[in-house]
């Protein structure tokens, strides 16, 4: 709930606001007061981040989790970590499944990376999808948090898309990324910054827009509690249509660096041109 309020400033200072109102993430004076003041007492960004780390490795790297591929002298997980550090989230959940002893065995606490680890495991044998594993991280989230996978590098501005999250009042927002051809990913079809459907791996000459899903969520709990416990579950398939439908899944297009590695070829892109987090 906001409340109105009459704030007197120097006439440079609301010089200096007007030129920061972009019409597009910031439209007025207020929402950029809003905007300054949110930095500076650290509500900028969510707390938490739950990684989604219990997926296999391509065929020719079967011999570890996912997690543990490395690019460029770094760990997948570890250059997430670097992302998160980047905008001071160090609070994460881990979430386990094939070999996870080894990524468990790597990390420990967290402590030699900057960052404070809980794990949840995943039966590895029996996959629960990416809410079923949310949902076994339930007890750890208590207000917004991010949601990454383990499937892609990232550079994304968290606390740019935490204000369009918070904004819009949305249950979940996705960040987009746009790719030369979207036939191999989910879609998404835009209104504003509203996501009304995504279509899954459409012809590129039919797809609604080249903007995919990049791997990357802000969720609210409530999202966590529409997911049922201990069965399979995608938020792509069964939760995201959903809030869809009620208005409340939002899209955040951004262009920073992004590289899909679930592939041999995907991934040998990836150590060639991923420049890390600056």
């Amino acid at each position: 709930m906001k409340e109105r309020i009459t704030i007197t400033l120097d006439k440079k200072l609301i010089e200096q606001l007007d030129k920061r109102i972009d019409g597009n993430e910031i439209k007025n004076r207020s929402q950029e007061i809003e905007r300054i003041l949110e930095d500076a007492l650290g509500f900028s960004i969510p707390s938490r981040a739950i990684i989604l780390a219990g997926g296999k490795s391509d065929k020719s790297n079967y011999r570890l989790p996912k997690a543990l591929v490395k690019i460029r002298g770094k760990t997948v997980l570890e250059n997430i970590f670097d992302l998160l550090k980047k905008y001071g989230i160090r609070d994460v959940i881990i979430c386990l499944g094939y070999l996870g002893n080894l990524v468990r065995a790597y990390f420990g606490d967290g402590s030699k990376f900057g960052v404070n680890i809980d794990y949840v495991d995943e039966n590895p044998k029996k996959p629960l999808g990416t809410g079923g594993a949310i949902k076994l991280a339930r007890e750890f989230v208590k207000d917004s948090f991010i949601v990454s996978n383990c499937d892609e590098l990232k550079d994304i501005n968290i606390p740019r898309m935490f204000r369009l999250h918070k904004r819009k009042n949305a249950l979940a927002t996705i960040a987009l990324t746009t790719v030369s051809d979207p036939s191999g990913y989910g879609v998404a079809r835009l209104d504003g910054s509203r996501i009304i459907e995504f279509v899954e791996k459409p012809k590129k000459s039919e797809a609604p827009s080249y903007l995919v899903n990049s791997g990357f969520y802000i969720l609210e709990p409530r999202v966590v509690d529409m997911i049922p416990e201990g069965k399979f579950c995608m938020l792509e398939e069964f939760i995201f249509p959903k809030l869809a439908e009620q208005g409340k899944l939002r899209g955040f297009p951004f262009s920073g660096q992004w590289f899909d590695i679930s592939s041999s070829e995907n991934l040998e892109k990836a150590r060639r041109l991923w420049k890390g987090i600056n």
